[in-house]
């Protein structure tokens, strides 16, 4: 067996919510961002831990984290098994009425016939990205930059279905089920996984550095990352090296995987396109908009 350990946090998304007074979704935020990278070995999330650092006592704001770990923790499939709640008077002395952080870390195991570890990620590989759920938990402290001087978190735009506060709160997608069962399916015939969260497409580079990603077939992107770019004036490279673009999880197969793996995807509900190949190279994330390519990496 090969035993996981990962350990992460939401970050400044958790600003949004205190401007918003809505906490309940953070605990799914924080099961995400910690499964979603376990499982880009081939681990298989078993047991979670949290940590909440509070200003004061509140009890409703525990509560309403602890709604989200619970329900993050059933969609990863896994228990939390323990927890530490810590009161930090001297050290969080923010402005808020009671600033917070929220952190994790995920326990899970594997073994080293199902670990994927970018080794096996050769020239034609085709890369599949699965749809994300808007921002997910990265690019808040530049989103917040260009919207918060220009916008109110209640106001709508014809961009969005929903307001601009409630679409930044908007959970982070799980991809536990879905990657474990092509795990499962192809045992052994997953070439590479990434994440993408800080640092976007250009985390791909980690995968293999024999390689070159060259990603050319990105869904078209409108809703917040259209107006994140509009309010900022923001180039494509920089939307495309720190947001994720719609694209939370990337699977990088043979060509001759694609069209099964798409099958169990879609009985997942899960929206994914093929947005990329693969070249020989030396670790060069390159993407491909409007006919022009731009080099995410050197």
């Amino acid at each position: 067996k090969v035993i996981a350990l990962h350990t992460d946090g939401i970050g400044t998304k958790i600003i949004v919510a205190q401007l918003m007074n809505k906490f309940d979704t953070l605990g799914i935020d924080c099961v995400a961002m910690n499964v979603n990278d376990i499982i880009c070995i081939g681990a298989v999330p078993v047991g979670f831990l949290d940590y909440i650092a509070l200003k004061k006592p509140d009890h409703y704001l525990v509560r309403e984290l602890l709604k989200g770990l619970s329900k993050g923790a059933k969609e990863s499939n896994m228990a939390i098994v323990g927890g530490e709640t810590a009161i930090l008077s001297d050290l969080l002395n923010q402005t808020e009425e009671n600033p917070f952080d929220l952190v994790g870390t995920v326990f899970g195991v594997t073994n080293k016939k199902t670990l994927v570890m970018g080794d096996k990620i050769t020239r034609g590989d085709i890369i599949i990205g699965l749809e994300s759920n808007g921002l997910h938990s990265n690019g808040y402290s530049l989103a917040r930059k260009v919207l918060f001087p220009k916008y109110k978190l209640e106001n709508c735009h014809s961009f969005l279905e929903c307001s601009i506060g409630e679409e930044l709160l908007k959970p982070t997608r799980i991809y536990v089920k879905p990657v474990l069962d092509i795990i499962k399916a192809e045992r052994g015939g997953i070439h590479g996984l990434a994440h993408i969260t800080g640092g976007s497409f250009k985390k791909l580079s980690r995968l293999n550095k024999n390689v070159n990603f060259n990603l050319h077939n990105l869904p078209r992107q409108g809703g917040i990352f259209k107006l994140i770019q509009q309010a900022g004036k923001i180039s494509h490279k920089e939307m495309y090296s720190t947001f994720n673009m719609g694209i939370g999880f990337c699977i990088v197969v043979s060509k001759s995987k694609v069209d099964k793996l798409m099958q169990i995807f879609d009985k997942h509900n899960l929206k994914c396109h093929e947005i990329g190949y693969i070249t020989k190279g030396t670790g060069i994330v390159s993407i491909t908009i409007m006919g022009r390519k731009n080099m995410l990496t050197d």
